[in-house]
């Protein structure tokens, strides 16, 4: 079978690790280079710590199994991999009751968590007189375009072919089902099947198709610190980061997000705003952020910002991915709409996808045991997006 994935970020990075992996004829297509979309603009987290339970949290729990994996495989440097595991921490006695039954329905379904009563205890520098938090030891990290590019070279090291610089602008089809996508440039690529995993772009990707869904970006700050001695130990942050990530709201959304990377340097989110394409640089953000950061770890007071990036993330409106054949247009699959979790959701993804692909389960991803991720959810009766 040939299979064309449109997009080299992580998701379509892990979908044609897998899809290689079962044998299948991939080619890689992106309009810009390996990872230059949204996976350059997060923190490479992979978690468990903020799902619920539910289609996403079971999609979350495959792919930490399937990071272990690619990181024995392609080795933990190649991908920066840190096991670091996470810590969610209460601001308040009332937010602590709520956090501590948050991880309770996380933990009948399968996470690991452990109750914190002093947050010191996991990490020195914290401030001093925080309620108590929940520590989630499956919580890791990469570094994002690295991981994707590793991915990558492994998959062409099993035969896939990688084009940048081509956008996919148009298809062919028989019969209403697609047999190939013909590039910007005029080529025309062969496929049996095409897979959307064009990120914040998987929604004109998708009409392109005949497919469309409905994928919107959401935009998000991030701040990187000077590089400094080992000081934070987890990736931590406030218990109203899961509320955040859900809100439906466009206005501002920020809640304190820090951890720190094997260069060195310190990651500061976390922000969220509906602002459609808009790159504008907004000095209030960076400086909410970097305020929460401080009252979470005070030592932060006297450490340099070197830079600020910003970038989109992909959302659905019911804030799941959407995964899977889409029934419009025989041959198209989708894999985006990850919002900010596509780098730890991308293998289990990746697996999914080739599990649709073949018609059948592909180890751990049974495609029937994922239908709430399927693009249908989204069509009326009469076929059309709602």
């Amino acid at each position: 079978m040939k299979v064309i994935v449109v997009g080299a970020g992580i998701v379509g990075a892990a979908c044609a690790f897998h899809a290689v992996s079962a044998g299948l004829d991939v080619t890689v297509l992106d309009r810009g280079p390996v990872g230059a979309g949204t996976t350059s603009r997060g923190e490479g987290n992979i978690l468990l710590s903020d799902k619920e339970p539910g289609p996403e949290l079971e999609l979350a729990r495959l792919s930490r199994t399937l990071w272990d994996e690619a990181s024995e495989e392609l080795g933990p440097a190649s991908l920066e991999w840190e096991a670091k595991g996470g810590l969610v921490v209460a601001g308040s006695p009332e937010a602590l009751t709520a956090l501590h039954a948050f991880a309770e329905r996380q933990a009948a379904a399968g996470v690991r968590t452990v109750r914190v009563d002093r947050p010191a205890d996991l990490e020195p520098h914290s401030a001093p007189g925080l309620p108590g938090g929940v520590h989630y030891p499956q919580d890791a990290q990469v570094q994002p375009v690295l991981a994707a590019a590793a991915l990558l070279r492994a998959a062409v090291r099993g035969g896939a072919r990688l084009r940048t610089g081509e956008a996919a602008a148009a298809v062919t089809g028989a019969g209403g089902r697609i047999t190939g996508v013909r590039t910007a440039g005029g080529t025309v690529l062969a496929a049996d099947a095409v897979v959307n995993a064009a990120g914040t772009w998987g929604g004109e990707v998708g009409r392109r198709l005949g497919a469309p869904v409905e994928i919107l970006p959401r935009r998000g700050f991030v701040l990187v610190t000077e590089p400094l001695p080992p000081m934070i130990r987890h990736k931590v942050y406030s218990a109203d980061y899961v509320a955040n990530v859900a809100a439906d709201g466009e206005g501002l959304e920020t809640s304190c997000v820090v951890e720190g990377t094997r260069a060195g340097t310190i990651l500061i989110g976390a922000s969220r705003e509906r602002v459609g394409f808009d790159t504008t640089m907004n000095p209030a953000v960076v400086a909410l952020l970097a305020a929460q950061a401080c009252r979470l770890f005070p030592f932060l007071r006297g450490v340099h910002l070197i830079r600020a990036y910003r970038g989109f993330r992909p959302y659905c409106p019911d804030h799941l991915p959407v995964v899977g054949p889409d029934p419009r247009v025989p041959g198209v699959l989708h894999a985006c709409g990850h919002e900010g979790a596509g780098i730890g959701l991308a293998p289990a993804t990746g697996a999914l996808v080739t599990a649709h692909l073949l018609g059948r389960p592909w180890r751990g991803a049974d495609p029937a045991a994922h239908t709430g991720l399927l693009p249908d959810r989204f069509l009326t009766t009469g076929g059309v997006p709602t």
